[in-house]
């Protein structure tokens, strides 16, 4: 099993997903349920390719994190 992490972003009109590990793996559709099957499909057929090149599968590196960042007190 692999796990890689993915990046969720709402649109004006729809979702998008990306894979950083992954790069050119992407994914959009118009619901949160719907861009996340097909994000998996996606990283499925991004690894499938990768073997079929004979490539290896890259290790999943990135990191995600909330950071709490006090608001500023004045304008600059």
């Amino acid at each position: 099993m692999h796990r890689f992490l993915v990046i969720t972003e709402p649109g004006t009109r729809n979702y998008s997903a990306y894979a950083p590990d992954l790069p050119g793996c992407i994914a959009t559709n118009k619901t949160l349920e719907d861009v996340k099957s097909n994000m998996r499909e996606a990283i499925n057929m991004h690894l499938q390719g990768t073997m079929e090149d004979n490539d290896p599968i890259p290790s999943s590196s990135s990191l995600a994190e909330y950071m709490d960042i006090p608001s500023p007190t004045s304008a600059a």
